[in-house]
């Protein structure tokens, strides 16, 4: 259908996880990972490594817990 060809035509967001607490980012990678223009690049575990991953792995989207270490 039309609207089927639009949606493959969008281009995938590349969105970067960061929350200390593992079983919560790996629970909403798992929510996001059924939408299908998003694209989960990277899990960061605190602050220091979401900026890391943030300048190597280029996010469009970083979904991030402000009270994390």
């Amino acid at each position: 259908t039309r609207n089927n060809t639009l949606h493959q035509a969008l281009p995938m967001i590349r969105v970067l996880l960061a929350d200390d607490q593992i079983l919560f980012r790996q629970g909403l990678a798992s929510l996001l990972s059924l939408e299908s223009d998003l694209e989960i690049v990277g899990h960061a575990n605190h602050g220091q490594e979401a900026i890391s991953l943030a300048s190597t792995l280029h996010p469009q989207v970083i979904l991030i817990d402000v009270r994390m270490p």
